[in-house]
């Protein structure tokens, strides 16, 4: 019988020693087995072919029949791992609070409890005649976040 422990060892170490992380693994019904890996400067097809023969290679069909299925995170998709949120720090990203709260701005910090998003907004001085651009900081933990997404700008 296959399982995840397994399958995360044998992937953490053909990844140990380079630049690509585990991102998901998932054993799903049927035995289909679903491994994503992300690195900061993307993930060829190539390697994504070299992980899966690596995989198969550990694994006996003739105990166990499975459907293996190996890709990099997508770039529409939330962020999953805490190395995403690194990987785009300085970038826009869109986050949608649990509460339902959707903010856009800058990703300007990341730790390993929270990370801060700078927001642009229109605030009235006391005693101007019109709005200005002023700059926020908002502190998120991730527990208060559902989903956090790269925006992509085609100018």
């Amino acid at each position: 019988m296959l399982q995840t422990e397994l399958l995360q060892q044998i992937v953490n170490d053909y990844l140990q020693g380079s630049d690509y992380y585990l991102v998901d693994l998932q054993l799903q019904p049927g035995n289909r087995i679903v491994v994503e890996i992300d690195s900061f400067a993307g993930v060829p097809i190539d390697y994504c072919v070299n992980l899966s023969r690596h995989i198969e290679s550990k694994l006996n069909r003739d105990e166990e029949d499975y459907e293996l299925e190996v890709g990099s995170s997508g770039l529409t998709e939330p962020f999953k791992v805490l190395k995403h949120y690194e990987k785009n720090l300085n970038k826009e990203v869109e986050v949608l609070t649990k509460t339902g709260k959707k903010l856009s701005g800058i990703l300007v910090d990341v730790q390993p409890e929270s990370f801060s998003l700078r927001i642009e907004k229109m605030e009235k001085p006391e005693g101007a005649k019109r709005k200005i651009k002023v700059s926020e900081d908002i502190v998120f933990s991730y527990q208060e976040v559902k989903t956090t997404k790269y925006i992509y700008r085609f100018k």
